[in-house]
C-alpha cells in the first residue's frame, strides 16, 4: 500500500480541478507521484456524468449562467449532480492495481470513509442498496461518481455538510426522481 499525500484548498473553480486531477492522474498513470487526495470546495457548478441525462437539468441553460452556475459534461460514472461552497468534495487519485483492481470495493471504501465520519458526529449514515453513495435518515448526504483509466481514479464524493440545498431544485440529483 503507497503513502497518500493529501492537498487541501479552499474554493477552487471547477475547470481547475479536473485539470488539476488530470495532470495526477497522468502523473500517476505514468508512477511519477503518489497517491493524492484533492479537498475542496467549488463555486456553484452543475456536472453531468457519463450517463447524465441533459432533461435532468430543470432550468434553461441561460438561466442557469444568469445565476452564475456552470454545467460540465465529464467521465466520471453518475447522472447529475450540483456542487458548491459547503460542500466538500473530495478527488482521489489513486493506483487501484494496488488495491486489486476492484473498481467496486473502491466505490464501497469511499462510502464507508464518509459512513465512519458521520459516525463520529453521532449520525448514521447508511447505502441503499442499488444507489451510490451515503444516505442519512433517507436522504442522500455524500454523492460517489468516480473515473477510472489504466487502473487510477479520479473524481471521487461530494459530502453536504454546509452546503446551499436548495441549488439542487434545479436538477434532478443523481438521475433519481423519488429521493
Amino acid at each position: 500500500m503507497s503513502f497518500l499525500r493529501v492537498l487541501t484548498f479552499d474554493l477552487m473553480d471547477y475547470g481547475e480541478a479536473l485539470r488539476l486531477q488530470e495532470e495526477l492522474h497522468q502523473k500517476r498513470v505514468g508512477v511519477e507521484s503518489e497517491n493524492t487526495l484533492l479537498l475542496l470546495e467549488h463555486p456553484p457548478v452543475l456536472t453531468l456524468g457519463s450517463s447524465g441525462k441533459m432533461e435532468n437539468i430543470l432550468l434553461p441553460m441561460k438561466q442557469l449562467e444568469q445565476a452564475g452556475i456552470a454545467v460540465y459534461k465529464i467521465g466520471r460514472g453518475g447522472d447529475i449532480t450540483y456542487h458548491g461552497p459547503g460542500q466538500l468534495v473530495g478527488y482521489p487519485i489513486i493506483d487501484l492495481k494496488e488495491r486489486g483492481r476492484d473498481i467496486s470495493r473502491y466505490i464501497r471504501e469511499l462510502e464507508e470513509v464518509i459512513i465512519q465520519v458521520l459516525k463520529e458526529y453521532g449520525l448514521i449514515g447508511e447505502r441503499i442498496d442499488g444507489l451510490r453513495g451515503v444516505w442519512v435518515n433517507q436522504e442522500k448526504i455524500c454523492a460517489v461518481g468516480v473515473q477510472v483509466r489504466r487502473w487510477v481514479t479520479m473524481h471521487g464524493f461530494a459530502f453536504n455538510v454546509n452546503t446551499e440545498l436548495s441549488h439542487f431544485n434545479y436538477i434532478i440529483p443523481c438521475g433519481i426522481r423519488d429521493k
